[in-house]
């Protein structure tokens, strides 16, 4: 589907960190950036802003932290056409430290925010633009919201300077008929602003639903490369520029990078479709327990796992 409004986001460090607390490599993400700017990607999102106050640099990769110096030791000045993001959450950075946007080779600065963190997250989105940032909010885990907690923050956020707010399907829970009901309901209530989508996999659903969002107006999409990401992972990238036939975009550029580095990952860190994901998403969870359990001895016990998280053995029906 060709339409020049939409915008393509690659998170493939920044979900995909998730996995393995951002010890990535300089060649990795290298490579990662490389393919983006070839593929002509419009945003690689490069990781977190997080504080070392709260995070420890002997836990956590330099893509937790973004620090200007890691970045630029990877992309330089950035002379091309693909912008940089970094995502940050609520409590856990200190913006007061971030430089203006004219000393810095971030582009756009992305808020993720539970519900009852909607005056803050406005609040430091706005701090953002104000210092020349791009930003966008990402509403985590709307599957879990109820609707008047939703539509009283809709309002907020019409009432703001923030651009752009995303559709976040957290748990990988959400059908396509939901999808649709959520954008529809989102570009209602924040008319002029860009809704976009992002997506997990537990279900099967990440493109599909990707897909679904982009027939109903949402024009910014997140994805990664082969679906790198937290536990069942993303939308993957690939199957998204396959499908846009935008011919600024290139799908080569990704093959090389899918062949080269994220099938070695693999070796290293196990995402993707795997029955305690199912799990977690048809129960409307989050994965932290799944992948705990897939990181242990227990990870084929998919029966045990389904006693486990559910006693009376509902989804046994």
């Amino acid at each position: 589907m060709y339409r020049k409004e939409i915008k393509v986001v690659d998170c493939t460090v920044r979900d995909g960190g998730l996995m393995n607390n951002w010890h990535f490599s300089d060649d990795f993400v290298r490579s990662v950036y490389k393919a983006c700017v070839e593929a002509g990607i419009d945003y690689m999102e490069i990781g977190y802003k997080s504080s070392e106050k709260i995070f420890s640099r002997n836990d956590f990769g330099p893509w937790k932290f973004c620090d200007e110096k890691d970045v630029r030791r990877i992309v330089g000045d950035n002379k091309t056409n693909t912008k940089l993001s970094v995502m940050v959450d609520i409590g856990r950075v200190d913006l007061d430290n971030l430089p203006p946007k004219s000393k810095s080779v971030i582009d756009m600065i992305r808020i993720a925010t539970y519900v009852h963190q909607m005056d803050k997250a406005i609040s430091m989105a706005e701090h953002c633009i104000d210092k020349g940032y791009e930003t966008t909010i990402n509403l985590m885990a709307v599957s879990k919201v109820n609707e008047r907690d939703l539509d009283e923050a809709l309002h907020d956020v019409a009432k703001s300077r923030v651009p752009v707010f995303y559709v976040v399907d957290s748990f990988g829970s959400m059908y396509c008929e939901e999808i649709e009901l959520i954008t529809k309901k989102y570009q209602e209530l924040l008319k002029g602003k860009t809704i976009g989508i992002h997506a997990h996999n537990n279900m099967q659903l990440a493109f599909s639903n990707t897909i679904t969002a982009i027939i109903y107006g949402c024009n910014m999409m997140d994805a990664t490369l082969l679906g790198l990401g937290r536990g069942a992972g993303n939308c993957p990238i690939e199957l998204l520029i396959a499908f846009l036939k935008n011919p600024k975009y290139r799908l080569l550029p990704l093959f090389q990078a899918i062949q080269d580095i994220i099938l070695p990952m693999q070796k290293e860190i196990q995402w993707g479709y795997h029955i305690p994901y199912l799990v977690t998403g048809a129960m409307n969870e989050h994965p932290k327990e799944a992948m705990e359990w897939m990181s242990s001895e227990k990870k084929d016990d998919f029966v045990g796992f389904l006693k486990h998280m559910h006693d009376n053995f509902a989804l046994l029906e």
